[in-house]
């Protein structure tokens, strides 16, 4: 039915205007100006009243990561801690190798005359070494590659198995490190991490 259909009881009487101004039943109004929230859409805004949506953004994981991931930045701790054990291992090795040479002149200390100190400075040199790998690696973690990230699993992997032989009663510390050093950077976060684009 339309307004002009004398048999519609919505309409305006026959032969009547609606008033200026106010408009007729079954007329659209024009939407107000300026008053937001009436379900007409504002200068700026999409329609039914809502604001225009922000621009749409890559999904979570959808890019390269910009911070390090936190299993990365745990792995890293994990290598300074390791490097703090070799410090104090270092000087620990070192300091028996001293003690056994000058115990050998003295009668007390007859049975460590036949102990190797040429090993315990082996063993001195060899942990000074593993700190010092350990500590250059967790100083690149911040901007090193793929190759670093091969390396940190190399490096999880051996301090693993020297944990377990020759070093066993003291390498539990160093055998649950190296297994979590090797899998926090294995897994997809390291990968990512290690992966993104450097420009």
């Amino acid at each position: 039915m339309s307004f002009g259909d004398p048999n519609n009881p919505y309409g305006a009487p026959q032969g009547q205007q609606p008033p200026q101004g106010q408009p007729g039943y079954g007329h659209p109004q024009q939407p107000p100006q300026g008053q937001p929230g009436y379900g007409y859409p504002q200068q700026g805004q999409a329609g039914y009243g809502y604001p225009s949506a922000p621009p749409v953004q890559q999904p979570y994981g959808g890019g390269a990561p910009t911070t390090m991931p936190g299993t990365v930045g745990a792995a890293r701790v994990m290598l300074w801690v390791i490097v703090g054990f070799q410090v104090i291992g270092t000087a620990l090795f070192a300091f028996s190798a001293v003690a056994v040479d000058q115990a050998k002149d003295d009668p007390a200390f007859e049975g460590l005359a036949d102990y190797p100190t040429g090993a315990l400075w082996g063993i001195a040199v060899l942990a000074l070494v593993w700190g010092v790998w350990a500590a250059v690696l967790a100083v690149k973690f911040a901007s090193g590659g793929s190759g670093l990230r091969v390396t940190a699993l190399v490096f999880g992997i051996l301090t693993a198995i020297l944990a377990v032989y020759p070093f066993t009663i003291f390498g539990i510390i160093h055998l649950v490190l190296g297994i979590l050093i090797a899998v926090f950077v294995g897994n997809a976060n390291g990968a990512a991490w290690f992966k993104r684009p450097r420009y």
